[in-house]
This record gives C-alpha cells, structure tokens and sequence, in this order.
C-alpha cells in the first residue's frame, strides 16, 4: 500500500488547549492526584489544585520579570516535577518553551539559548549553570537566570508577588491555536540541532487523537513512573497527555533508581526507549546459568509462540500448558521487576525488534511500538491496546495519514505536523511538501490493514561499491539483541562489503567472563585481553550475533567484518544523542582507523 487515511479523530475545539485542558481538571477534580516525587523513601502526592495553584505563581513571576507573549524560556534540567510546573507556567504567561537536555554541552547550551533569543534560563542545578556561565557573554537576550536546586523558583514566585492574578487569566484567555506552544531543538545526529516550531494547535491537536484511541493506558485511575528526558517530544507529549487525563506522573531520580522506584510507584504503564527493555530481558536472561538458562531460554520461545497464536486466534493446547507453567517461574518476576501493576509500555526512538515485543507481550506485558519525529508532535502513527501489530509501528493517529514516496521514503500528514523549523526557511522547505505533507527522512512500508513498518532512514542508507542499497537498522536491531552487545553501527559506504563496529554491555560482559571461566584478568584489563584475542570466545559469541543477523538478508547485504570496540559508545563522548541515537557521523570520524582496518582485512574472514 502507498497511502493511508486514517479515518475518524476527534474535532478539536478552537479554544482548546493544553492549559485549558488543566483547568478543567482542577474545577472538576481539584484533590486529585496529578503529580508525585520522590521524597526519602516514599513518593509525595501533588493535587491537582495544588498544581495549578503552583503553576500561577510562577506564571505571575514570569510576567513581573517582564516577560511578554511570544517570549522565549529555556528550561535546563532533567525530568523532575520542577520542570513540569514550569512548562505550564510558562505557557500560563502565554510563552513559549524551549527545552534543553542536561547532557548539553556548554556549546550547545549557547547555540539554543542564542538561537531561541530566550529573555529566561532556569538551571536544575549549579553546574549546569556553570555551563551556561561559560557562554554566557555571548548571550545578551537573556536577562534573568535561575538555579532550581539553589531556591530559584522561589525567586521566581516572589518576583510575582505584586502581579494580579487577572493578569495571569488574561494571558491564559489570549492563546490561539497558532501560537507557539514550544521550541524543541533537534538531537543533531547529522549536524546543529534545528529548533522545530510546534504551536498550541498541533500540542493539543496531537494530544486529543492519541487519547481518542487509548482510552484503557490514559486514565485517571492509572499512573506512570516519568524517567525519559522531558526535553525530548515523545516524553513532553506523554506529560501533557497524562495532565490532561488526570494519569499521575511519578518523577524518578534517575535511571539508576528506576528498578526500585518502579517497585515503589507500581505504574500502570511506562514508556521508554527499546534499549531499555533490551537491558531488562538481557539482564533476566544473564542472571539464569546451568538449567536455569536453559528454564529461561524455553520460556522465551513459549513466550513468543503465545504471542503468535493468541493475535492468530488459536492457542495450542501444549503452548497454554507451557505458558502457565512458566507464567509462574519466569514472567511473573519479570512483571515484578516493572513494579507488578503493569499491563501495557509504550516504546519509541528506535525499533523494539518483532522477537522481543512478542516476548514481552507473552509475558505480560504488551509493549506498543510508535512512530514519530519531533517534526510531528511525538506519535504521527502508533499501535494501542485494541489495535496492534508487533513488528510494526502501528496505524496512523486518526485523522491523519501516511504515504509512500517513490524513493520509499516515508511522508506525513495531519494536525500533528509542526510549523517549521525556527529561523530556517530553507530547511523548513526542504521537508514541508505541498498538499501539507511532511518528508520524513525514513524509508519504510505500509501494509494492507495500514499497518507502517520503518526499515531505515533516507540519510543512513549505505550505498556499497557495488551498488547495493543496505539499511542498516535490521543488522544493527538483530545484532543488538545479543546480551553482551551494547551498541552496534553498520558501515561500508562505497566500500566493497558491509562492516560493523560493535560495542560492549560492561556488566554483561563481566558475568559472562565470570561464568565462561576463560579469562582471569583483574576487571580494568578484561575488556582489553578479550577484545584482542581474535581466536577467543568473546569473538565467536559476537559472531553468533553477526551470523543471526545475517540470516536476515541477502549475501550482498551481509556483514563480512566487525571490530569489537574497547569503550562504549556514550552521551558524554558525543556519540550519542540524549535519547541513545548514534551520532553516525561523530563515530564514523572518531572511529575512521577501525573502520579502516575492516577493509584492509579479508572479507571472507567472518
């Protein structure tokens, strides 16, 4: 199929909006539960009432400091219930919201802030004011700066003090749908992050038709643990969708905290990046050794032919016996280690792998695969709990539509699409199609029933020199399923085969040199004897990986080489975005001796 329509949405109001959208709840339900942190050892519930009695504040501090409709704020923090207050306080002041991720660089910090021409910063804490400090002379639009951590939202809300709160009404009774809800800048994985222009209409437009269609995830009896950087679309767009459901947000202190707090806040869904729950099965499948692991890889494989034959409508008599079995020995403890209340995730950024949402789903767990830029509000198409198909990224949003051009490339279209990039004419027309299409830079498919399928990106696609186009999503998704893989990059762009750098899973790596018995290095030379012994068991267990993947393509298609990498990629060397993207380019410069090696081997060697 090259064109779906999806059929039905719901009509969005005129004046309807994400603000508008908080004040119903607080008349309605003001004792609600909206928010929680973390407190000790205990998550605080914040009401909804309290909420917006909050947001007020520091919407009328934002006005007395002299901030004026259109006016950009830069918030710079990680997710907490900080940032979430300011977000809407800063559209109750009728601004616009500029996010940046907490791994930004000090560069980076001035090239948005600048960019934007934001007149407000406020900082999570002193050291990342200390990074804006280092630019800051080359930032003369902003004029005040705020530290959360150091009492700056209490400044904030005293510089208020003398503003009336009709003041505060009046900004909230002037947005329009055409006003611009908030800059997000791009991750920059091709170069400087461009900042998409997203409007009040396409925020709430978004938000109405995702929750037309997944009435059982978004309710006010349920709740979700917030641990994705809400600097990114996809977790911004979830926490308007929440608040405007009444779904309580718990905010985690962090990844590091996130198996316990799930423990503490039971969620009735999460949502996270596939890496995330590649590390949960990965890790369940590292800690079963000797007849356990042979318990949890046929538990597995029960798992999926469940999956399968539920979604065909015929469950095995022997698959249902197996499954109940190993409901009680293995997928239960899975589902605990989500907190034991969880039903459903959402997962998005990258694809989750067909095997692995077929594993989850038999376990418990239903993981919905979504697609969407930042171009697009977060979700343009997604599978909900009446209509999946694992493997795919789901139908698109009611209301709007996918197409296939015909160089494969995917295009969008619907109220979701945003408005342009900020202060980038020529880039905006390079993606903005006539008929309100949008190009999306990805390549992929749409089934008979409308189902969209991504199988690469446009830009990523590697031309060999042979001629043959590869994309390298289904070697690098197949290859990264190995527990011991970290992260994988195909290469070989006008090479004559395809290569592969392939980096590590320190802590997987570890139990399994543990378990193998084949090394005896002290831990800081483990990774080094191993990489290096090219006729060892670490390069036969990778090619184990290599080999799998390639059974999923032809031979031109093949990784013929690959080089196991001493150190992983990561956020702080630059080679990853904040939502795990590889920076193809970074690596491929910083890694140009390795790769170069790949292809003064011989081909046949793997």
């Amino acid at each position: 199929m090259l064109e779906f329509i999806a059929p039905g949405g719901v009509t969005v109001d005129p004046d309807d909006n994400v603000v508008a959208a908080l004040l119903a709840n607080a008349a309605a339900s003001p004792e609600h539960a909206a928010l929680a942190y973390r407190k000790g050892d205990e998550f605080v519930d914040v009401s909804t009432r309290e909420f917006v009695d909050r947001v007020r504040a520091l919407a009328a501090g934002l006005i007395g400091l002299g901030v004026q409709p259109g006016d950009r704020v830069s918030i710079f923090m990680k997710s907490r219930i900080e940032f979430t207050l300011l977000d809407y306080a800063i559209w109750f002041a009728g601004a616009t919201t500029v996010t940046i991720y907490e791994t930004s660089s000090a560069l980076e910090v001035e090239w948005i802030v600048g960019n934007s021409e934001s007149v407000v910063l406020v900082c999570g804490n002193d050291e990342l004011k200390g990074r804006f400090d280092d630019v800051a002379d080359q930032l003369g639009s902003v004029r005040q700066v705020f530290v959360a951590d150091g009492g700056g939202l209490d400044e904030l809300v005293d510089a208020g003090a003398a503003v009336d709160q009709a003041q505060v009404d009046q900004r909230i009774a002037s947005i329009t749908h055409s006003d611009t809800a908030t800059l997000v800048y791009t991750s920059g994985t091709t170069g400087r992050p461009k900042g998409c222009v997203i409007s009040h209409g396409s925020m709430i437009w978004e938000v109405r038709q995702v929750l037309s269609k997944t009435g059982t995830l978004f309710t006010s009896e349920g709740s979700t643990l917030m641990f994705l950087p809400l600097a990114h679309i996809l977790a911004r767009v979830v926490q308007v969708a929440c608040v405007t459901r009444g779904v309580k947000v718990n905010f985690s202190t962090g990844i590091a905290s996130l198996v316990p707090e799930l423990g503490m806040t039971k969620p009735s869904w999460v949502f996270a990046v596939p890496r995330v729950f590649e590390k949960v099965f990965n890790t369940a499948q590292g800690r079963a050794s000797g007849v356990q692991r042979k318990v949890f890889d046929r538990s597995v494989d029960v798992a999926v032919e469940w999956s399968q034959q539920t979604i065909d409508g015929n469950v095995k008599w022997h698959t249902k016996l197996e499954h109940s079995l190993y409901q009680r020995l293995v997928y239960g403890k899975l589902k605990a280690a989500f907190g034991g209340n969880l039903d459903f995730a959402i997962s998005g950024g990258a694809p989750l792998g067909e095997r692995l949402g077929h594993f989850f789903h038999g376990a418990g767990v239903l993981v919905l695969e979504g697609y969407g830029l930042t171009e697009t509000t977060a979700a343009a198409t997604l599978n909900t709990p009446d209509e999946f198909k694992i493997g795919t990224v789901g139908k698109p949003i009611p209301g709007s539509g996918a197409r296939i051009a015909d160089d494969g490339e995917i295009l969008l279209k619907g109220g979701m699409v945003f408005d342009g990039y900020w202060k980038n004419e020529e880039a905006s027309a390079e993606v903005l199609l006539e008929d309100g299409w949008f190009a999306t830079g990805d390549i992929g498919e749409i089934d008979d029933d409308g189902y969209v399928s991504i199988t690469g990106r446009k830009k990523e696609l590697i031309v060999t020199a042979g001629g043959k186009n590869v994309a390298p999503a289904v070697l690098e998704e197949a290859v990264r399923a190995h527990a011991l893989v970290s992260q994988v990059m195909v290469v070989g762009d006008e090479k004559p085969f395809i290569g592969a750098l392939v980096t590590l899973d320190a802590e997987e790596l570890t139990k399994w040199a543990d378990a193998s018995g084949a090394y005896s290095s002290a831990p800081g030379e483990l990774t080094r004897e191993m990489v290096e012994d090219d006729s060892g068991a670490l390069r036969s267990e990778i090619s184990t990986a290599i080999d799998d993947a390639n059974s999923l393509v032809s031979r031109a298609e093949s990784i013929r080489e690959f080089r196991i990498l001493l150190d992983d990629f990561t956020i702080e060397s630059g080679e990853l975005t904040p939502t795990l993207k590889m920076k193809r380019t970074v690596i491929s410069e910083r890694r140009a001796s390795v790769i170069a090696s790949i292809y003064a081997s011989d081909p046949q060697a793997v």
